[in-house]
């Protein structure tokens, strides 16, 4: 499986990023790509030298071909967290939520996969994924959503997309994909799922355990990049 050289899950970000979070992410996407063109030119002049006869040269350009192959592959990986740590703090995401902004397709469905297995092992009934609209895409066609149902197919799971056409509801159980009503949203908040609710009095009430689920949320993002992305290059096999 190869990974491809132009993002397909529309804007990377789902917040409006710092310029320094949105540059790094580019830089690291720019470095793969460089890997990438030096990898393709390293190949096709091997490719000429075996056709030439000369079998020395080219196994000295396949081999270097090969170190920038792994490169691209490395500087992928690192945008790829960069970008999912970014868009699923604890600040931007509810825990029952996942988003694949800014993932190339192959990364999203790994990450989607192993999700999917951590929230089942967890006793997780429900998953939110955030793929985008496919406004930043190729001729606004969403690439990720189509990754994402059929990985929900594959798995058994029965999913459906929500209001937002840019989130998708997925059962965990293995029943009917029934997609529970968002809570009542103040207007002047950010319109993400999960936000607190406001109770009479202009401050919103939380339960007392909450603060201590907030604390903790941050050591599980770290136990989820930790765990998708340990093994995350071994599937994106450049070809």
């Amino acid at each position: 499986m190869s990974i491809p050289l132009t993002r397909l899950g529309g804007g990377a970000f789902n917040h409006s990023p710092s310029n320094d979070a949105e540059a790094e992410y580019d830089r690291l996407r720019d470095l793969a790509r460089a890997e990438a063109a030096k990898r393709n030119s390293c190949f096709d002049r091997a490719h000429q030298a075996y056709e030439r006869g000369d079998g020395a040269a080219a196994k000295e350009l396949s081999n270097e071909g090969k170190r920038h192959a792994a490169k691209m592959e490395e500087y992928n990986r690192q945008a790829s967290e960069y970008i999912f740590r970014e868009n699923n703090a604890p600040s931007r995401v509810a825990e029952d939520t996942i988003d694949l902004h800014g993932q190339f397709v192959e990364e999203a469905e790994e990450i989607l996969e192993r999700r999917i297995r951590y929230a089942q092992e967890h006793g997780q009934t429900h998953l939110h994924v955030i793929v985008g609209k496919g406004n930043h895409s190729t001729d606004h066609v969403q690439k990720l959503k189509p990754r994402v149902e059929q990985v929900c197919r594959e798995l058994g799971l029965q999913y459906a997309t929500e209001d937002n056409a840019g989130r998708i509801y997925v059962n965990l159980q293995g029943g009917e994909a029934v997609i529970p009503p968002l809570p009542p949203q103040p207007p002047a908040q950010h319109g993400g799922y999960g936000q607190p609710q406001h109770h009479p009095g202009g401050r919103p009430q939380r339960p007392h355990h909450h603060q201590q689920e907030q604390q903790e949320q941050p050591d599980e993002l770290e136990r989820l990049v930790s765990k998708f992305f340990h093994k995350l290059g071994d599937c994106c096999v450049v070809m």
